[in-house]
């Protein structure tokens, strides 16, 4: 475990605040106010604006907070600090301290964020989330494991609905980064989840199955688009954190939690068909239970016996399985923070 200077893990905090200010300064700039909504016993915010038609529109802002609702009070002396925040990013990828990704998938990810879909609490997860660890937990991740891939984002399907939002289709969004982008052809449907362009990028959405295999996409038109539903994904975005990207003025994202992250990579690495990124799915795993086992033990713990919640037992056996391929060292830790489970 490599710690970064306290100086990097200060700019990365310093980044992610002024991000979290922005995303309701920018709202806030446009004509309209911030309204609250209160469902089953929860309260949201909403930023509600007239169109030009006269009805109105309410975009989502998010959960009620104390640190959202000082945003929202104070959005009007807000500055957008966008040169600050490139700056920022710099000086956090400067000597590889903080991993970046490259202009591609940064342009990208920025795409996404601007159209709304991590406003509407969609998670990125995979290789590109797992870069945004290192500054979050002031590790440094070693270059093996975080060479980027595709990028996943998913989402709950009671989430798409809740927030009662709805963005544009997400290949319009994504052709207007690339115009190659093309819908992933699937058999038996027109319903696309993923989409590529020429150079064989692919953008996959998806969301958790539940009861009976559905092998189908679902439609979910708040993101504009299909999701494929996938088994254990419930448990790995279950309350996301913001996270910052380290690219250009920094991009503000949802990611899982990365107790959740590293329990979910052991439980992959034992299922997955595509066994040449098995090793990618352990070593992440590791690297972060090398951390977290010193820095949030309770947690480790919590969310080891939360696998066994609502009958899933079994999940616990995969995990458990999964432990067994990683390091000695890091392994007999986790086993000792989870109290000696055997298989």
């Amino acid at each position: 475990m490599r710690r970064l200077p306290l100086t990097v893990q200060t700019i990365y905090v310093d980044l992610l605040d002024k991000l979290l200010d922005e995303a309701v300064a920018h709202q806030g700039r446009e004509e309209g106010s911030f309204v609250p909504k209160t469902v089953k016993g929860r309260v949201y915010w909403y930023h509600k604006r007239r169109n030009p038609d006269g009805t109105y529109r309410q975009l989502y802002v998010g959960p009620e907070t104390p640190e959202l609702v000082e945003r929202i009070r104070n959005h009007k002396t807000l500055v957008s600090a966008e040169r600050m925040r490139r700056d920022m990013v710099r000086a956090l990828t400067r000597g590889g301290s903080v991993p970046t990704v490259n202009a591609t998938v940064g342009r990208l990810l920025q795409g996404l964020a601007e159209s709304g879909v991590f406003r509407l609490r969609s998670v990125l997860v995979g290789t590109v989330a797992y870069q945004a660890y290192g500054p979050m937990l002031g590790v440094r991740l070693g270059a093996a494991s975080v060479m980027t891939e595709d990028i996943d984002v998913a989402q709950f399907r009671s989430i798409s609905i809740a927030v009662e939002d709805q963005l544009p289709p997400v290949l319009t969004t994504l052709r207007a980064i690339d115009p190659s982008f093309e819908p992933v052809p699937r058999a038996f449907t027109q319903q696309a989840d993923a989409y590529v362009t020429a150079d064989r990028l692919k953008v996959e959405f998806i969301t958790p199955m539940r009861g009976p295999v559905e092998d189908e996409p679902v439609p979910l038109p708040a993101l504009g688009t299909a999701l494929q539903p996938l088994r254990f994904l419930d448990y790995l975005i279950y309350r996301e954190h913001k996270a910052a990207v380290a690219y250009g003025a920094g991009i503000l994202v949802n990611v899982p939690d990365p107790v959740r992250y590293a329990w979910h990579k052991l439980i992959v690495a034992e299922r997955r068909g595509m066994r040449e990124k098995v090793p990618k799915d352990l070593v992440q795993a590791e690297t972060l239970f090398d951390v977290l086992v010193e820095d949030r033990p309770d947690d480790v713990r919590d969310m080891w016996e939360e696998l066994a919640a609502e009958g899933r037992r079994h999940w616990q056996q995969i995990a458990l399985d999964g432990l067994g391929r990683i390091g000695a060292g890091v392994r007999e830790r986790v086993l000792g923070v989870i109290g000696g489970a055997q298989g």
